[in-house]
């Protein structure tokens, strides 16, 4: 773009004033109209020597036809200010006011200094922490620059420059980088209502800002940041607010007045700049004591005709359900508002962190997410970018119809990162867009989306390839686009109680249906009995599947043994199973128990070719079972003796077959090794047969009777180098020994009985549970009757 030389006298210049603002308060110095010019031009003399001797000087390059000159006039100070702001934006710097002088007579404005934004040195104002330390100081902006404009009025009451600065002792900001200038960032009207259209549609700051500079052709011709794009909605949202928000805080003043553990909080002041809301009712807190492993933080909903962003945190319940945690209504969503609003959340959740947390791909998000929560596992939701790819990638999803469902199945169905990544890049390579930024950013974020990297961590969802229940549904059908903040309140209870009527529905079943067995398998009716209705359905089916898999041992180190797991006619497909029969603990390569907290067909396969007949307790999430939401700690360790327990009968009886597996392996070889292999089991076998006679012990070398080690876990004699102790005692160790079974029997005895006792209790604790759970199903019938 060319301009044409213009010719300026002394006549009038006039240039558009929007969007031109003070940064800095005026400086103000009653001074005579006769001393003005003289001191003027003395200041400028001096400035100008100043900047020369200060070291490198930066001379503005361009077309001098546009820069100021001294005696160069204008309509009126706005006009001054903004030429010298235009002035700035071509060379390449900011401008702010930094002086004005008033008339004594009348205190009208004369004199007005206009600075490059680098002028002068800061004055160190910032209030330090208790350690004596700023705990976020800003950057260094001010460099002591001599540049400037000073323009006067005369009595025509024209101003004219009276001084000017041409050089700077910084270097100036190229063209590509002049919009990110203070005094340069202004949102024009075109953007304003572009920008008012699409937050209306749902659209939140990044996708605003990539939709402006798509149309304006590049972030350098939108004229401001992402930044001001935030604060635009933010005092936008803040204008149309008005009064409505008084009627929410009304509200959730009222519900912590007549529930203390209602808990609500505002960011700022309620009275004057509120910019974010949070409450939590103490259903929702308790629910988090149950459910809280796993979190969403969901910020898609624009719930009303403000456009302002409703946020629920949600989880999982034991039904599948989504289940409430809290929620927000944003009007500011910069960093340190989601920081306040996740520290705020934490706190009325206890201080206690989730496992994993999924929210919106959101650059200011995470950071919140990694400051607040630095232990949780963040992923971003895979499906918000499924649909961001719709947008970013709508050129070729118009001319290639297969490339969506391709990019599914790179990124749903890939077993290993390996395979992942290199279906990735042939995919891109194919069609050609390995250079796409949109691609690169996605991809370079990876580890917090795809499933391949994200299956070690808990997120309690069934399928990797199925979009879980409980995201972005908790509230649909109660909250769209033209839901009004007064209607929202009415529509946020009529959620809560809906989703209460599911839950108690599903307890109803669990409780009085019961599921029909597919299998002889001791472990489905164990199953049965322990997980809800919709988990059982789910361990079922993954149960009945094993069927129809597999598995063949590939290595066997003493206790730990890998299978290698694959479905009948499928044997390029193949999962691998590490099992220790010794403390009955497996691993699958799909790693579905540590994703969702079932166990996967492969590992049950493993199951049941190794006669392992009952699920071990360590595989029973009790987030999933009947009894979750049980707040009684002593049923909580009933259960785990009683499942230790049986349990432990289990880990006997794999560990003595493992161990006579290998003497029958060996023990077939040749007639000789037959032999010998026999008449050790006969000898085992007598020994077994004596100690079952004995109650469970047998004569050692001394003839004094001892528990055995498979009972007590303590050998009879320990030795220690070459010396053996325990077995030249004096006679009065056998005295010793006899009390020591004496009080051992009775030991045993006790323990049998509190096993009995825990046990009676347990049955009763879970009768009153059940009770409790009947009668709130009648009540919600009764409920129900009442409104038909």
């Amino acid at each position: 773009m060319e301009f044409e030389p213009l010719s300026m006298g002394n006549e009038v210049i006039e240039f558009d004033m929007m969007g031109i603002g003070d940064d800095a308060v005026d400086i103000e110095h009653p001074v005579d109209e006769d001393d003005l010019l003289d001191s003027s031009a003395a200041a400028v003399a001096v400035c100008a020597s100043a900047s020369a001797s200060a070291g490198e000087v930066y001379i503005p390059e361009g077309d001098t036809n546009l820069e100021p000159y001294e005696g160069m006039e204008f309509e009126s100070e706005e006009a001054a200010k903004a030429f010298y702001n235009s002035y700035a934006r071509r060379v390449g710097f900011s401008t702010r006011v930094s002086m004005s002088r008033r008339s004594r007579r009348d205190g009208a404005i004369i004199q007005r200094s206009f600075v490059c934004a680098k002028e002068g040195f800061r004055v160190d104002k910032e209030k330090p922490g208790r350690d004596g330390r700023v705990k976020r100081p800003r950057a260094e902006t001010r460099v002591g620059c001599k540049a400037m404009l000073v323009v006067k009025i005369q009595d025509s009451s024209r101003w004219v420059v009276s001084g000017f600065v041409k050089e700077h002792n910084h270097e100036l900001v190229p063209p590509d980088k002049v919009h990110c200038l203070r005094s340069h960032r202004h949102v024009s009207g075109a953007a304003k209502s572009l920008i008012d259209t699409l937050q209306g549609a749902g659209i939140g700051p990044s996708g605003i800002m990539s939709a402006l500079i798509k149309e304006y052709g590049g972030i350098s011709n939108v004229g401001f940041t992402e930044r001001d794009c935030r604060n635009y909605m933010r005092s936008s949202r803040q204008r149309t607010l008005g009064g409505d928000t008084q009627l929410l805080l009304d509200y959730l003043r009222n519900m912590q007045a007549e529930n203390p553990a209602f808990v609500y909080a505002v960011q700022g002041d309620e009275d004057q700049c509120m910019s974010n809301i949070f409450w939590a009712d103490p259903k929702a807190r308790m629910n988090y004591t149950y459910f809280g492993d796993t979190v969403t933080f969901d910020t898609t909903y624009r719930s009303n005709r403000y456009r302002l962003p409703f946020a629920p945190f949600t989880g999982v319940n034991h039904h599948g359900q989504p289940v409430l945690f809290g929620c927000a209504l944003l009007i500011n969503e910069s960093e340190a508002s989601f920081v306040w609003l996740f520290k705020t959340w934490l706190a009325a959740m206890s201080g206690r962190p989730p496992v994993s947390i999924t929210t919106d791909h959101d650059r200011v998000i995470r950071l919140a997410v990694t400051q607040v929560f630095p232990v949780t596992r963040h992923r971003f939701c895979k499906w918000h970018i499924f649909k961001e790819c719709q947008e970013k990638l709508s050129h070729v999803l118009s001319g290639h119809p297969n490339f969506e469902a391709e990019l599914h199945k790179c990124v749903n169905l890939t077993e290993s990162i390996e395979e992942f990544e290199s279906c990735w890049f042939s995919l891109i390579d194919r069609y050609y867009l390995r250079e796409h930024e949109w691609l690169q950013t996605v991809f370079s974020d990876r580890r917090q989306w795809v499933p391949v990297y994200l299956r070690d961590t808990f997120f309690a969802e069934m399928s990797i390839t199925q979009r879980s229940d409980s995201m972005n549904s908790y509230f649909d059908g109660y909250v769209n686009a033209s839901t009004t903040l007064q209607l929202f309140v009415k529509q946020y209870e009529k959620a809560l109680e809906s989703r209460y009527e599911k839950e108690v529905k599903a307890d109803y079943d669990t409780i009085n249906t019961s599921p029909s067995l597919k299998t002889p398998s001791p472990m489905e009716k164990q199953a049965a009995e322990l997980y809800t209705r919709k988990l059982f359905m789910k361990f079922q089916e993954e149960l009945v599947e094993t069927l129809t898999f597999l598995a063949t041992k590939v290595e066997d180190q003493d206790a730990i043994s890998i299978y290698r797991v694959a479905k009948f006619g499928e044997s390029h497909k193949a999962y691998f199973v590490r099992f220790n029969v010794r403390e009955m603990k497996a691993t699958c390569s799909c790693q579905m128990f540590e994703f969702s907290g079932l166990l996967c067909r492969h590992i049950l396969t493993v199951f049941r070719v190794t006669n392992v007949l009952t699920l071990p307790s360590r595989y029973v999430l009790k987030r999933w079972t009947r009894n979750a939401k049980s707040g009684v700690i002593l049923e909580e360790r009933a259960n785990d003796l009683l499942n230790s327990s049986r349990e432990s009968l289990t880990v006997r009886y794999n560990n003595l077959r493992h161990e006579a597996l290998k003497y029958v392996d060996e023990g077939v070889k040749t007639i000789d090794i037959y032999n010998v292999a026999a008449a050790a089991l006969q000898e085992a076998a007598d020994k077994v047969a004596l100690a079952k006679k004995n109650g469970g012990r047998i004569a050692n070398v001394n003839g004094a009777g001892r528990e055995d080690r498979t009972t007590q876990g303590n050998h009879a004699s320990a030795s220690f180098g070459d010396h053996q102790w325990g077995l030249e005692q004096s006679p009065s160790m056998d005295d010793q020994d006899r009390k020591i079974q004496k009080l051992s029997r009775q030991l045993e005895r006790a323990r049998r009985k509190c096993e009995v006792y825990r046990a009676n209790l347990l049955s009763v604790l879970k009768d009153i549970e059940e009770q409790k759970l009947q009668l709130s199903v009648k009540v919600q019938n009764i409920k129900l009757g009442m409104k038909d």
